[in-house]
């Protein structure tokens, strides 16, 4: 029998609704759960438990009216320490805010919590979400549940850590180069980059920036989707917000991929891939085949995007912390500020060019092809006291962003890409597959990614920990 707290997030909302189990009975399980093993990986940095049994013992007290609250009604939730927060310490993972309590929630956290969700506590990010392994100063490295020995990934490493652990059903997270995507890669679970602007942000520094969103993360593509529902939607607090409500993001997703056009490309025209973690990817095209999608390896050039995603990225960082006092930041986020005082405008408009042209290019590619395949990390979960990965399958890596090609890339194509658990290595470690969709066809990637899901469930693999572990 599988335990309370590793139930779908949509199994659990139908024992809610049925009157099965109650929102703090949930509520409850997952305080247990946190309690028994959220030592051993470190997700969830700060626990509001009487907050959630209060909020969750409302919702209780309605449905025993019947008052269901919303999609989300009674689910645990926790939200990225980048998230702000009403009332609930959020620290940025800096130092410099390590007391630090917001007087509003953002949107992601209106949406979910008007929804019904019950906030259970916030989960670790690196410091200003920089970088693609989860360590900061205040609380320390988050720690993989597969393997506690090695990365969870990041930044939404905290969020995704949490869900494999089943210390939460859902989380949200945020992506600039893979900051959703990894993480999930690395955790068997699954994330969401959405078309810029599906999810609205709000930023007073840098509100046309395009490359960082806020996205879904679950342990299945369904539960991701339902948070979608939610959480998507308008806002005129972004320039660039989809027009469109969330509301196709509940409907079923088993519509099938046959006759779905798949590109295949095992390294992005010539990235290095970790030979275990190119040996699990290679089995994802004869999945999607088998089910019925015509898949075809493709010669394919990103590489235009390298220099506009650093370019932009270190523009973003000096617009944004350029302010903070540099000799108390990580040194991460004080070599990406650096990096963005140096950039000129001749600089922004090769990178607008390069951008540019990549986008057509890829409308054209989009036009054969409805998903592109590829891999999401170029290595399996690297050893946690590892700052970042310095080599990759012999190649070195010039800094701590050069190993996670694969995601940034990506991000420059101001396309939807889901990170879908693919399988793991010899060793143990998961491993995950990304499926990117032509722009504004997330629920494309999504039907994609169910479709892979259901027909290979890797995403069913528990990691040993506790009693529901072993």
């Amino acid at each position: 029998m599988t335990e309370l707290f590793y139930l779908s997030a949509v199994e659990m909302l139908r024992l809610l609704r049925e009157r099965q189990v109650g929102a703090a009975e949930l509520t409850e399980a997952h305080l247990r759960r946190i309690d028994e093993v959220g030592g051993e990986v470190n997700a969830i940095v700060t626990l509001t438990a009487d907050r959630a049994l209060e909020e969750a013992r409302r919702l209780d007290e309605g449905w025993a009216r019947g008052h269901w609250q919303g999609p989300l009604h009674g689910l645990p939730i926790a939200f990225k320490d980048l998230t702000d927060t009403a009332g609930i310490r959020t620290t940025y993972g800096s130092p410099l805010f390590a007391g630090h309590v917001p007087t509003a929630d953002a949107l992601v956290v209106r949406r979910a919590r008007a929804a019904g969700a019950v906030t259970i506590g916030k989960t670790n990010t690196p410091e200003f979400g920089t970088g693609s392994h989860t360590v900061n100063e205040i609380f320390g490295a988050t720690r993989n549940p597969y393997d506690t020995g090695r990365s969870a990934g990041g930044s939404s490493g905290g969020a995704a850590a949490a869900l494999a652990a089943g210390l939460v059903p859902l989380a949200d997270g945020s992506d600039m180069g893979g900051s959703l995507r990894n993480p999930a890669s690395f955790c068997n679970v699954v994330g969401l980059r959405p078309t810029p602007g599906r999810v609205p942000d709000a930023s007073p520094a840098a509100a046309w920036f395009t490359l960082s969103v806020p996205g879904p993360m679950a342990r299945t593509v369904g539960d991701a989707a339902l948070l979608m529902s939610v959480i998507a939607g308008f806002a005129p607090t972004s320039p660039f917000a989809v027009r469109e409500d969330g509301s196709a993001f509940a409907r079923p997703l088993d519509t099938g991929v046959q006759g779905l056009r798949v590109a295949w490309s095992p390294d992005l025209g010539g990235l290095p891939v970790d030979p275990r973690t190119a040996a699990v990817t290679a089995r994802a095209p004869e999945v999607l085949a088998g089910l019925g999608a015509k898949v075809e390896q493709v010669p394919l050039d990103l590489s235009d995007a390298e220099d506009a995603f650093r370019t932009y990225r270190a523009w973003y960082y000096a617009s944004t912390f350029g302010d903070l006092p540099r000799r108390r930041l990580g040194p991460n986020v004080a070599w990406n500020v650096e990096q963005g005082l140096k950039v000129t405008g001749a600089d922004l408009a090769r990178a607008e060019r390069l951008r540019s042209r990549l986008f057509q290019r890829m409308n054209a590619f989009f036009e054969t092809f409805d998903v592109l395949l590829c891999p999401v990390s170029q290595v399996p979960p690297f050893p946690v006291e590892q700052p970042y990965v310095t080599e990759v399958d012999g190649t070195p890596m010039p800094d701590y962003l050069a190993w996670m090609r694969s995601a940034y890339w990506i991000s420059v194509l101001h396309a939807p890409a889901a990170s879908v658990p693919c399988g793991f290595t010899t060793d143990g470690l998961p491993v995950g597959v990304q499926i990117v969709g032509r722009p504004w066809e997330d629920l494309t990637v999504l039907r994609t990614a169910h479709a892979f899901e259901q027909a290979t469930h890797h995403g069913d693999r528990r990691p040993p920990l506790g009693s529901a572990g072993r």
